[in-house]
């Protein structure tokens, strides 16, 4: 009996600790801001530089100066919540992650992706973050990225859309889907890169430490993510 039992823990292990993710990238180091100026348009723009690898790269990035209101002073205890009642939103164009308990705003999020956020992701490679209706598949508590929970991507919408491309010629036909997208933190010390909006994810969703620590103990597998390039019409779907 105790053999089985210790058969059935180390699987349990196995399984959690080999659940893909994304890649491991250069260290990102050195990182600041070049210039800071507001757009007009309620956003602030920047020039930021940082070494990563042996190259330094220097990026223009656009961030909203005030994030969409909630109240994130809700107080709540994570084993009273009722997964099932949880919904997250990640808006692009805000780059953010908002979570609705029971259709009310509880939390706001800085988050950040890729280096063209607010493109829909075609093919596997573009860095892109994917757009639509998801559900979280796998929970990793221990990912280089701090946690990371993996989403249901590619879904059945996804592999449709991604036919449709192929079929227009819009991607090359030996184009493959990709996979392995979530949401997850930084490296510690990162946090600044979610702050100043730098997208240097390969098309997951990223958020600071202390945020996505707590957005685990509020999400479980199954709880829907909804990903839009600009929050419109979406509130219906919560």
């Amino acid at each position: 009996m105790r053999s089985l039992f210790l058969g059935y823990f180390f699987l349990c292990v196995l399984s959690v600790s080999a659940q893909p993710e994304e890649k491991k990238m250069p260290p990102i180091r050195n990182l600041k801001i070049i210039s800071e100026e507001p757009d007009g348009k309620g956003n602030i723009v920047r020039v930021v530089q940082y070494n990563q690898g042996l190259m330094r790269i220097t990026e223009t990035t656009i961030t909203p100066k005030v994030l969409p209101i909630g109240n994130t002073n809700f107080k709540f205890r994570a084993d009273t919540l009722l997964k099932d009642s949880v919904r997250l939103v990640v808006d692009k164009s805000k780059r953010c992650l908002m979570v609705y308990y029971r259709r009310r705003l509880i939390r706001v999020y800085k988050a950040t992706f890729g280096p063209s956020p607010l493109l829909d992701k075609c093919m596997e490679g573009d860095r892109c973050t994917p757009e639509g209706d998801f559900q979280i598949a796998n929970l990793n508590p221990r990912s280089r990225y701090n946690k990371f929970l993996l989403l249901n991507y590619p879904n059945d919408a996804s592999k449709s859309k991604f036919n449709k491309l192929k079929d227009a010629g819009t991607i090359p036909k030996t184009a493959k889907i990709g996979g392995d997208i979530g949401i997850h933190g930084i490296w510690p010390g990162g946090d600044d890169m979610i702050e100043l909006g730098v997208g240097w994810t390969d098309g997951c969703v990223a958020l600071k430490n202390k945020d996505i620590e707590e957005l685990y103990t509020i999400v479980g597998i199954g709880t829907k993510v909804i990903i839009v390039r600009e929050l419109k019409s979406q509130m219906a779907k919560l």
